[in-house]
């Protein structure tokens, strides 16, 4: 059986290869220790699966959900997003669940782009950003995330014909994989150029909760004239250790959400009521010293990682949000492959390699933080090892 020419314009999905020579090692009897893929390593908080326990007694939840989302899922986001983020949201038309992050970014290039079309995608950047338009018959162009402007695009850069030929810009902060910040006064740049060339901004929103040394990353509906040219993806995956229940948001223009909402009735059912009730618990102020505990969890982590790779002469910046350190690869190798390939096969420890996020991660290797104190502290140690 022949596949589709579209699925043969992309590459086999990064973490997908990732987890297959995990699993090779592991078979072969090696103790690898993973600090590659970002999946919290703790429980989900307890009062979030309580609430899922007490849902899917209750016969309601067991039909098929609606597309739009439940009423008190709605106003849960909407309250949230006020008491977090100051931004007010109608929950009637700005508001749709989705089934998880990864889903969202996905269909929306299915429901905005057309064959010609293209899309600006953040580089280094999550991988769905360029395979999605691949997948729907587009165009992704790379923007370089510069190190020198804080690890954001340069927009006056983007060629003319491209800007006016782009329909969805891709950003993320805080931003996987670097863990950079927003810089001031980029949101605002963002607006005025989306507005000038009609595009629609989607702003991925997957590690807000997740900062360090009193930070508190902003969402980009925020900005001024954002919800005019933009929506939001505001994932529970990371920041409440709900990876695997698959719990997204979309908000912002209620024009591009009802465009959403016409594919995914296409495409699927809704997401899992019972599931939209422990996002209600999930987002409630209750959560919030679970939300708390996690992040004290990782900045020690991260304080644990980054002195170790500085004492091999890492040049390493602390970052301050996200789940993960984005270093530069040591002298001596040609490649960021080269490296962690060598770090996997001489320590047993996976690090991931900037290039898998695209051109500009050349140079550069991942760390996750989601390994539990004690592995990660012997993972630090075997790099500690291999730099002798």
């Amino acid at each position: 059986m022949r596949p589709s020419k579209r699925l043969e314009r992309i590459p086999p999905y990064a973490f997908a290869e990732l987890e297959r020579k995990i699993a090779d090692k592991r078979a072969a009897g090696v103790d690898v220790i993973s600090l590659g893929i970002g999946d919290p390593d703790r429980p989900t908080p307890a009062l979030i699966v309580e609430a899922m326990q007490e849902a899917v007694t209750e016969p309601e939840t067991h039909q098929y959900p609606s597309n739009r989302g439940r009423a008190d899922f709605r106003a849960a986001v909407r309250d949230f997003y006020a008491r977090r983020f100051d931004v007010v949201l109608d929950p009637e038309r700005e508001i749709i669940p989705a089934i998880g992050a990864k889903e969202a970014i996905f269909n929306l290039n299915l429901a905005f782009l057309d064959p010609g079309d293209y899309a600006l995608a953040a580089d280094p950047g999550y991988p769905v950003y360029t395979g999605g338009p691949w997948l729907a018959g587009a165009e992704p162009v790379l923007m370089a995330l510069e190190p020198e402007l804080g690890f954001v695009p340069d927009l006056g850069a983007i060629d003319e014909d491209v800007a006016r030929r782009s329909k969805l810009m891709y950003l993320n902060y805080p931003n996987n994989p670097t863990g950079a910040l927003v810089p001031e006064g980029f949101f605002e740049r963002v607006v005025d150029f989306a507005r000038s060339y009609d595009i629609l901004v989607v702003h991925d929103n997957s590690y807000s909760e997740i900062a360090f040394d009193g930070y508190r990353p902003p969402s980009f509906l925020q900005t001024p004239g954002a919800k005019d040219v933009g929506i939001e993806v505001f994932s529970l995956s990371k920041g409440y250790n709900m990876t695997g229940w698959r719990c997204a948001v979309l908000v912002g223009n209620a024009d591009a959400l009802h465009t959403y909402w016409r594919l995914k009735t296409n495409i699927d059912s809704g997401l899992f009521d019972a599931v939209q009730l422990a996002a209600v618990a999930a987002l409630s102020p209750e959560a919030d010293a679970e939300v708390a505990s996690m992040t004290e969890l990782y900045r020690r982590r991260r304080d644990l990682v980054c002195e170790a790779l500085k004492k091999i002469g890492v040049d390493v910046r602390p970052p301050h949000a996200t789940i993960y350190v984005w270093a530069p690869i040591p002298d001596g190798y040609d490649s960021s492959t080269a490296y962690c390939e060598h770090v996997l096969e001489q320590a047993a420890v996976v690090i991931t390699p900037g290039a898998v996020y695209g051109p500009a991660g050349e140079g550069w290797f991942r760390i996750s933080l989601t390994t539990p104190d004690d592995r990660l502290a012997e993972a630090m140690q075997r790099l500690g090892a291999l730099a002798k």
